[in-house]
């Protein structure tokens, strides 16, 4: 079994080079349709997206193996929410390769009854569950990692009180007490400078975060439930392709657990 999840994680590593491709070249379909290009280029590039597609699904023969295994070991976790976030989406994930296997079996000719728009239909609704998931375990880092930041500040602003022999004070009771009270836009602008911090100073956070957000459109879109087109899903897929291959090449950068 760890020979094979050797094996496979040198495929992902793969895969990620061809969606990047892949996705490049639905980009630049639409940009040369939005041009008016001759059709034959366009015929071109459309063949070559799909024969990369094709070959991505081959590539990810077996995944459901190497999803299925990352689901057991995130059961042991000791964070409740983690453990059920990573279980849940490394599960649809591995039902999502399932139902893509079917469908490259069904594109190659190997079970020609295979209804492959039913399944692909199928995969995507996976995928869109297993993206969800994941944008709440970032989110949910994100608000632990916020936590940590407040009462670091807290701890801070506490500690230069009692130094100056100044009456310690909550700032939330501050707020509250304050004859002026504190308008939406500064307490807006202050969460969203602390989000900035945090995010800075946690680079797989940040990478992971902006790669799932960038997925989500393209399930979104196949599925019909927010149509975005070719050009703007290309562009999301060639985005979060790239960060992929970032933390592949950089483990640093790849959140864990």
């Amino acid at each position: 079994m760890d020979a094979w999840v050797r094996f496979n994680a040198q495929s992902q590593s793969k895969d990620r080079l061809f969606r990047a491709a892949q996705y490049a070249c639905m980009l630049l379909g639409y940009t040369l349709h939005k041009s008016r290009a001759a059709s034959d280029l366009l015929k071109t590039l459309s063949d070559l997206e799909k024969h990369l597609s094709l070959t991505r699904k081959f590539l990810r023969l077996g995944n459901s193996v190497e999803a299925l295994e990352a689901a057991k070991r995130a059961i042991h976790l000791s964070d409740g929410v983690l453990r059920l976030c990573l279980t849940i989406s490394h599960l649809n994930k591995a039902m999502y390769f399932a139902c893509d296997n079917v469908v490259w079996a069904g594109k190659t000719g190997l079970f020609s009854k295979v209804d492959q728009q039913k399944w692909s239909q199928r995969s995507f609704r996976y995928y869109l569950f297993a993206l969800l998931v994941s944008l709440t375990r970032d989110l949910y880092e994100l608000c632990l990692l916020m936590d940590n930041e407040t009462r670091y500040q807290s701890a801070k602003t506490s500690a230069s009180a009692n130094s100056s022999h100044d009456p310690p004070a909550d700032c939330l009771s501050s707020l509250a007490t304050s004859s002026r009270p504190p308008l939406v836009w500064s307490w807006l602008l202050r969460h969203f400078r602390q989000v900035v911090t945090v995010l800075q100073n946690n680079p797989p956070l940040l990478l992971d975060l902006v790669k799932n957000s960038c997925d989500i459109f393209i399930p979104l879109d196949r599925l019909g439930i927010y149509p975005t087109g070719p050009g703007f899903v290309g562009a999301c897929g060639v985005a979060s392709s790239v960060l992929a291959i970032l933390a592949v090449t950089h483990p640093w950068l790849k959140l864990k657990p």
